[in-house]
């Protein structure tokens, strides 16, 4: 494979345009082609470009358009956080967490290194980094817990989109972990992370529309959400779905399930 000549220094990467060919190979990458992506990245990379080596690692990482290869996803991902790259710092960080052991190439789990990685990437902005270190602080089984550090970068996280620290927030508010405990703060995230599509917030919406905790009282937008949540994958609205269709007759849980189909659930309530 050419991109393997051109990873490995048998070929340089002069007079190539940085941002043209970064380009090009995100759209390969897009369009699933990773061997085209690869091809591209290669000299990028062996010339010290640190998002190319990022991706490169990436790819090694998931085994996208080349074998699964732990020690080269480390060695790339590192050189890239080594230089920098918020977004080499998270993935480097992932293989610290998660540890990695293909091929008998073993990277031991390192929760401080990983938060480190985290952490320096979420300094940096990084949205996802900024939401898994939340996720870190607030667990507090992996680093030490810290509910006001874990509030903070949860806020930075969700002010970017990320809809998994928005139910976060709703968690730390229902919880009042660091908090005084507000029901309506809480169903607020809920609603937002339901509304970017967070299956874990829709179900915990759904809750508190059951319960009418924060917001009023809504049997049939509970159910409607709870089923939502179900199909995207949350085990949250599990507990809580006998329940909200004993308050149901077969018109309202028809209105529900009606609901649920719905792109946007929260639009019909």
């Amino acid at each position: 494979m050419q991109w393997l000549e051109r990873l490995f220094g048998k070929s340089k990467a002069e007079d190539v345009d940085v941002a043209a060919t970064m380009a090009a190979a995100y759209q390969a990458s897009s369009r699933g082609d990773y061997a085209k992506a690869l091809d591209l990245w290669a000299p990028l990379a062996h010339a010290g470009v640190p998002r190319a080596q990022n991706n490169i690692g990436a790819c090694f990482a998931e085994g996208l358009g080349v074998e699964r290869d732990d020690a080269l996803a480390l060695k790339w991902l590192t050189l890239s956080a080594d230089a920098g790259d918020p977004v080499g710092r998270r993935n480097l960080a992932a293989l610290y967490f998660k540890g990695q052991d293909s091929l008998g190439q073993g990277i031991e789990a390192d929760f401080d290194r990983a938060a480190e990685l985290y952490r320096l990437a979420a300094e940096a902005g990084d949205g996802p980094a900024q939401d898994m270190l939340s996720w870190m602080l607030l667990e507090g089984e992996t680093i030490t817990l810290d509910p006001a550090e874990a509030r903070r970068w949860a806020l930075a996280a969700a002010e970017q989109g990320v809809a998994a620290s928005m139910t976060r927030l709703g968690m730390i508010y229902h919880n009042a972990l660091g908090v005084e405990r507000d029901p309506a703060e809480a169903a607020a995230w809920w609603r937002k992370a339901a509304a970017a599509g967070d299956a874990d917030g829709q179900a915990m919406l759904g809750a508190a529309h059951h319960l009418g905790a924060g917001v009023p009282r809504d049997p049939v937008q509970a159910l409607a959400l709870l089923l939502r949540a179900k199909a995207n994958g949350s085990a949250l609205a599990d507990p809580f779905l006998p329940a909200a269709r004993l308050f149901l007759n077969s018109t309202e849980i028809a209105e529900a399930e009606q609901r649920a189909a719905k792109p946007d659930v929260e639009a019909v309530a």
